[in-house]
């Protein structure tokens, strides 16, 4: 008889969560403005927001934090992740920053000017932020089939290389300071990248003259993929296959708070030195100094061990594991959702799922809302919301996907927790015939308003 799977770990340390009631529930998103953003932490019973610092470190990292080095200048657990980082990714240069968003900003300060052009595989909310904060425009270069929630295609994550060379051709190169490839791809439903397609889109960029850059927060999910899904990558370790994607780019910005299963910090990873020299000045400016950044040093340290342990396969195996299992309980109550599943979430097809609604009406995030309401379970919208306002017109951005994002923190639920979920989904689903009305925004931020907005009923 086969052995059932069984994950690679052994829970040491628990944390209480409380069951609220239906009633108390949408008192309290009401009293949000029915932004799920807003409240507070004890009102979620399962806590599906985001994978981004939410991950339960091991014991090996926990005793990192306590032989963590807090110079200001030289410390000791630096020098440790810059040896992490050399020696799996093949970057020879870096900078700690505090989040992926800093290491976003001190890049992007060094690259990006006004009426740039950044192509690249549906950029993230804060990606695009940063891109037009800088007036300067965020091209989508993802191919088509990243856009068919119903389609089966294992890379759905990959750049349209035809899309790309178009607008390498339409503006020039001084325009182009940069191309991103985001791996795996959130926006698109945490879906991989080939490595093929990699590999081709350094190339057109090496023709071009323009620079690639990963937007790497889950890159080991994106190398799981890659040796489980494209030929001739699977007896080929992670690590491998990781220091194979790294070769084909000029560097990468890092949210550590993904792959690397920390509570905070990020970092810039580079190849060359003149590059690393311009960006030094904005990471001194905005982050702190050279060798602790926005990051204190046990903090470092904790991120070089999780660095190893994420790149491990037995323990992406699990994770991602996980995320197929929920993925398919919610297949197996018909619940719409984008296939094939991603690496760290499940997103529920919004579109497919409120026909009754509007799109006016943000049918994503009145999912996120209804299924807070009915289980204590907080999502995200990654739809019209998140999209924002065009930055010339101001009118609602409505992308081609509005979905409900079902993030999974690394290492910190059952697959029970899972189970509840898809119940709660299956709940709202039955009665989704009723749901013909859903909110209006009343107040916004004028950039990535999705985080603070405000909204009440129609």
């Amino acid at each position: 008889m086969e052995l059932p799977y069984a994950e690679p770990y052994k829970i040491k340390v628990v944390e209480s969560i409380r069951k609220s009631t239906r009633r108390e529930r949408e008192d309290w998103i009401k009293k949000a403005g029915y932004n799920l953003f807003r409240l507070p932490s004890e009102q979620v019973f399962i806590d599906l927001l985001t994978d981004s610092g939410t991950g339960a470190m091991s014991d090996n990292q926990w005793a990192e934090i306590m032989r963590g080095d807090e110079s200001y200048a030289g410390s000791k657990s630096y020098f440790k992740l810059h040896e992490v980082i050399k020696d799996l990714l093949g970057m020879p240069y870096f900078l700690p920053t505090h989040q992926g968003r800093a290491a976003e900003n001190v890049l992007f300060s060094a690259l990006i000017k006004k009426d740039d052009i950044v192509p690249g595989n549906s950029h993230f909310d804060t990606t695009k932020g940063h891109i037009e904060f800088r007036n300067a425009s965020a091209f989508d270069c993802t191919i088509d089939e990243a856009f068919d929630t119903t389609g089966i295609h294992p890379f759905k994550g990959n750049i349209d290389l035809q899309k790309l060379e178009e607008v390498f051709k339409k503006y020039p190169e001084e325009k182009i300071p940069l191309c991103i490839i985001t791996v795996t791809c959130n926006t698109s439903g945490g879906q991989p990248v080939s490595m093929k397609n990699i590999k081709e889109v350094s190339a057109l960029c090496k023709k071009y003259g323009i620079k690639l850059i990963f937007d790497a927060a889950r890159f080991a999910e994106n190398a799981y993929f890659i040796k489980t899904r494209e030929k001739g990558y699977e007896n080929k370790s992670i690590g491998e296959i990781v220091k194979q994607m790294f070769s084909y780019v000029d560097g990468a910005t890092m949210s550590s708070k993904k792959d690397a299963i920390v509570n905070i910090g990020g970092f810039i990873a580079l190849r060359d030195e003149e590059l690393f020299n311009k960006a030094s000045v904005y990471n001194i400016m905005f982050e702190g100094y050279l060798t602790y950044g926005g990051m204190a040093g046990r903090d470092m340290a904790a991120l070089a061990e999780g660095l190893i342990e994420g790149t491990d396969f037995q323990y992406l195996e699990s994770r991602i594991g996980q995320v197929e299992y929920l993925g398919k309980k919610l297949k197996e109550f018909n619940i719409p959702i984008q296939e094939p599943i991603g690496g760290h979430a499940v997103f529920v097809d919004a579109k497919r799922f409120m026909l009754n609604l509007p799109r006016e009406h943000f049918q994503a995030q009145t999912l996120a809302v209804e299924l807070y309401k009915e289980g204590g379970v907080r999502g995200v919208e990654i739809g019209t919301l998140l999209a924002d306002r065009d930055p010339i017109t101001r009118k609602n951005r409505y992308p081609d996907l509005e979905l409900l994002r079902l993030a999974i923190p690394r290492r910190v639920y059952t697959n029970n927790h899972m189970d509840y979920v898809a119940t709660c989904l299956a709940n709202i689903y039955e009665r989704r015939g009723e749901l013909k009305t859903g909110y209006k925004i009343v107040k916004e931020a004028p950039i990535m308003r999705h985080f603070t907005v405000e909204l009440e009923k129609v």
